[in-house]
């Protein structure tokens, strides 16, 4: 074969491998270049598999020929090996979305053109060779920013068509999901209720889910914000405008982003911007913004306002709430104390929404646990806790606390708490010491941290997840208890 032909195959070879480690770390963080150079959980690897190859390329256009384009070849061909080691590794891999799909056709036609360019006019550069993905990542948000006005325009007129449609909108650091889902199972003993699916709780998100999943016949549509910069919730509510907010509990959650709980606690209370809010429900322990303008604090309720005799073990959950001058007993199979909290707001909004009591009773027996947010699977002879999705250090506490009430070996597999402070960290391997005979710490992220402070149970350190399978099999057995408490992706 020709060397320019071999040439010429190197050179897609590099850019495209590069395109999809970029478009890997681009969807990880939300398609934010701000968020995926510098706020990388991983920078290294940036230097590992960007920086050194991209330097390396380039300076294979300054040695002689027919040398540099051998090393143009070799370089090439081990990157691309690297890559495709390094992308089978990861247990969270591209998504090839119809976003993702555009920006690699893009890639190719620029490829294509500034190629036969460069033949005809007989130019060579290395960074002629890199601009097709420059200009591919450009175009490609140029693109994506017209689709979303147009999505966003659609969602409007739905929503206007929609006049009767109430929308209540949930935020806070912890438990907003498990909130919006406990509203929907409730309010939809009186309504045709529907929120919006798993986790989705950001702007295109909920743009998304207005357009495709809300059918015309919705009465209450039940919306989860979240947030990793000022301005993401007041963005969401002034496209919504709720009719009700929900604040849960404000931590530092996110802290890394926010700076300081300031910032945090304005952000949340963005949601109170909505133009035709009738009543805001605030966690009573929140921290309070500096200002909360007059005709607001009017609207607002904090909850939960009396609770007595709460009993949370590993078969349920059961308390007493005070609604509307009466004292009522509410029974679940939801677990964790933090529940009572989330569940109380649920049960006011009913209330609010003209639900009988005995209706929200029945409603709240019925809920089934949120996936993945303390549920309780027993199989194999094992009891397994699963609360991979849970990342905050009061749930993750009230876990191990209910594993403590199980009489038996208790084994906690757990990165410990991703995008919080090394405080919180400790205090987390300190109650996990008191409690748990072995430790499996998976991901390097907090492994020092838990490593050093945990000193009675067995510690077991796992660089990746994909070895965890065998470590359970070979270091349980019947009758144990595993808690699989919060998750982390391998790029964190």
């Amino acid at each position: 074969m020709d060397m320019l032909v071999i040439d010429m195959i190197a050179q897609w070879v590099f850019v495209v491998t590069l395109a999809l480690y970029l478009a890997t770390n681009l969807q990880w963080y939300n398609y934010s270049f701000k968020r995926a150079i510098f706020r990388h959980h991983k920078f290294m690897w940036h230097i590992y598999y960007c920086l050194v190859p991209f330097t390396l390329y380039f300076g294979t256009f300054f040695l002689t020929r027919p040398l540099g384009d051998y090393l143009l070849v070799a370089l090439s061909m081990v990157y691309a090996i690297a890559i495709i080691v390094w992308y089978l590794r990861l247990d969270k891999k591209l998504n090839f979305t119809k976003r993702i799909v555009r920006y690699f056709v893009i890639l190719f036609i620029f490829m294509t053109f500034n190629k036969s360019l460069c033949y005809f006019l007989g130019i060579e550069s290395r960074l002629l060779d890199l601009m097709p993905l420059g200009f591919a990542v450009i175009i490609s948000r140029m693109y994506e920013k017209v689709l979303l006005d147009r999505f966003v325009t659609l969602a409007n007129s739905k929503l206007k068509l929609m006049s009767n449609l109430k929308i209540i909108c949930v935020t806070g650091s912890y438990g907003k999901t498990s909130i919006k889902n406990f509203i929907e199972q409730i309010l939809k003993e009186k309504y045709r209720a529907y929120a919006t699916p798993r986790s989705v709780n950001t702007y295109t998100g909920i743009v998304a889910d207005i357009n495709h999943n809300i059918d015309y016949t919705t009465e209450i549509y039940i919306a989860e914000a979240g947030a990793r910069e000022k301005g993401d919730i007041s963005q969401i509510a002034h496209f919504l405008n709720p009719h009700y907010a929900v604040i849960g509990e404000i931590g530092e959650q996110h802290i890394e982003y926010f700076k300081h709980i300031d910032n945090i606690v304005a952000t949340k209370f963005e949601l109170l911007e909505s133009e035709r809010l009738k009543k805001a429900f605030v966690f009573k322990d929140n921290p309070k913004p500096k200002e909360i303008a007059p005709g607001v604090a009017k609207k607002i309720q904090y909850f939960p306002e009396e609770v007595r005799n709460i009993q949370a073990t590993l078969e349920g959950t059961s308390f007493e709430l005070f609604i509307k001058g009466e004292w009522y007993k509410f029974e679940t199979m939801v677990l964790g104390y933090f529940n009572v909290t989330n569940l109380s707001v649920a049960i006011y909004m009913g209330a609010e929404f003209g639900v009988r009591i005995e209706d929200i009773q029945r409603a709240v027996r019925r809920i089934e646990p949120v996936p993945h947010r303390l549920n309780k699977i027993e199989t194999n002879q094992k009891m397994i806790l699963d609360d991979s999705f849970n990342g905050n250090l009061k749930g993750m506490k009230e876990a191990i606390r209910l594993s403590s009430l199980y009489n038996g070996r208790k084994i906690i597999v757990t990165p410990g708490i991703v995008e919080s402070t090394e405080e919180a960290n400790i205090e987390l391997a300190k109650a996990i010491d008191e409690v748990f005979d072995i430790a499996i710490i998976t991901g390097e992220l907090n492994a020092k941290i838990l490593q050093t402070h945990i000193h009675k149970a067995q510690r077991i350190i796992l660089k990746s997840k994909t070895q965890l399978e065998d470590m359970l099999k070979s270091c349980s057995k019947p009758g144990d208890l595993v808690l699989f408490s919060n998750d982390a992706p391998n790029y964190i």
